[in-house]
């Protein structure tokens, strides 16, 4: 099946249409690095389209109705936001779910070290990476700080052009013989990513204690104490993040695509958060879910796996007056979703790796894996014909490009995402999402055109499903 290449398509309006949501979704990737951030983010957005909080909703002792616009927030790391529709809930809902992590660096719980009158921060990588690509960058540090007293401190340190950076270092060529000669994912350690934060020793005139031997490490912890009031042991109860330093940027003199960290998966959750609050009222509710944990296995509290989109759903159906254990199993077996996650586009640096005719390709819309999953499909969601159909049917309607593909060669690898998880409650899901090269790398890269045609089909999903 051979498909367009969509910019050849677009008139002026739709241009100018392309490039507002594309300006958004890059200021939204600068503001939302981490989990957290992210759902911060949507949480004002939501606010600011009309949309309550469950909490607020379920005190107002008013009962669920057609138009009410309800989210919930799970350990601030996962959201879910519904558009309540004239059917009934237990008819099923159209859902939109993508995951807000991201693959990364994390610090650990007793970080803090000197080693040579260098301090670091020790490390623990989250996710799938390749080691080697996260040395000599500038990289940023993001998270919170949550103290004792039951403060918490929000840390966000390397973005701004008056920041300081950190950075992990590399061996230098000249030295690195038998370094060169180690497989790809032996030539970085795990053990080797830690953080180089500081150079320069507390004096004694700064209130260097007498007998200490780490004043380096001690002019680290005096500047946290001055900026954060931050004691070493509040690292214990600390979340903090290691990600690129820097803006999303456009990429290429024609400016046609978008380089940035986390477009996996924050292109397909921006930009069915953005479809959701442009829907008009619908017959079916329409829903978006940002969760956490998908990059290590959708794990814990704030991961799919966990009962927080079962509960919320309960507590909606509670508030429709028609509160039953039935009805919430009818309503998201009944339900429709599309698991929104990247999917690997053609490289032809890399050609190799790839099956040709069922690959995804820049420019040529939103991306749907029947399948996915590893080898003999093993840990896949295999999508029903019937519902592929419908989903055809919707997003020819609206004039949506999307294209078939598959996750590279057959035994070449694999990977999964959170739409098996769903599929448990045998409601109908696919796997769709935007075309990324370089994907899990620091510095991933999209095509404008597919960000655009995302945002349109999930719009029209939501619409026409």
């Amino acid at each position: 099946m051979d498909r367009k290449n969509i910019w050849k398509c677009y008139g002026d309006e739709q241009i100018k249409e392309l490039d507002k949501i594309n300006e958004e979704y890059k200021r939204c990737l600068d503001l939302g690095k981490t989990e957290r951030e992210c759902v911060k983010l949507a949480v004002e957005k939501l606010k600011e389209n009309g949309f309550v909080s469950l909490e607020k909703k379920r005190n107002s002792g008013e009962g669920l109705k057609s138009g009410d616009k309800i989210y919930a927030v799970c350990m601030e790391k996962s959201i879910a936001a519904f558009h309540i529709g004239s059917d009934p809930l237990e008819r099923g809902m159209n859902i939109l779910g993508a995951h807000i992590d991201s693959p990364r660096i994390d610090v650990k719980q007793n970080p803090l070290y000197e080693s040579e009158e260098l301090a670091y921060l020790d490390t623990h990588y989250y996710g799938g990476i390749k080691k080697y690509q996260w040395v000599t960058l500038p990289l940023a540090l993001h998270g919170v700080v949550a103290k004792k007293d039951g403060t918490v401190t929000e840390i966000n340190i390397g973005e701004k052009d008056t920041d300081p950076v950190f950075t992990i270092t590399d061996l230098l060529v000249h030295l690195a013989a038998k370094q060169m000669e180690k497989k790809a994912s032996l030539v970085i350690e795990g053990e080797k990513l830690d953080l180089l934060i500081g150079s320069r020793p507390l004096t004694e005139a700064e209130g260097l204690e007498d007998g200490e031997k780490n004043a380096v490490k001690a002019k680290v912890m005096d500047i946290l104490k001055e900026c954060y009031d931050m004691e070493e042991e509040d690292f214990v109860s600390a979340e903090l993040e290691i990600v690129p330093a820097g803006r999303a940027r456009d990429l290429g003199f024609d400016r046609s695509m978008i380089l940035a960290y986390g477009h996996d998966d924050r292109v397909c959750a921006f930009t069915s958060l953005f479809a959701l609050l442009d829907v008009p009222e619908a017959k079916r509710t329409a829903c978006c879910i940002l969760v956490d944990k998908e990059e290590v296995g959708s794990v814990g509290a704030t991961g799919m796996h966990s009962r927080f989109f079962e509960n919320v759903v309960a507590e909606l159906i509670a508030l429709s007056g028609k509160e039953s254990d039935i009805k919430v199993r009818r309503s998201l077996q009944n339900s429709k979703m599309l698991s929104s996650d990247v999917s690997a586009a053609y490289d032809p640096m890399f050609a190799e790796n790839f099956e040709k005719r069922s690959s995804a390709f820049f420019s040529k819309g939103l991306v749907f894996n029947k399948f996915t999953g590893s080898r003999g499909k093993s840990g896949s969601n295999d999508a029903n014909a019937e519902y592929l159909a419908q989903i055809r049917r919707a997003l020819d309607k609206e004039e949506v490009a999307y294209q078939f593909a598959e996750l590279g060669k057959v035994d070449a690898g694999g990977g999964g995402t959170i739409a098996y998880i769903m599929a448990n409650y045998g409601m109908e899901v696919i796997d769709s999402g935007v075309a990324v090269l370089g994907m899990h790398a620091p510095w991933e890269a999209v095509s404008k055109a597919d960000v655009y045609e995302a945002y349109k089909g999930y719009k029209a999903f939501l619409r026409n499903c």
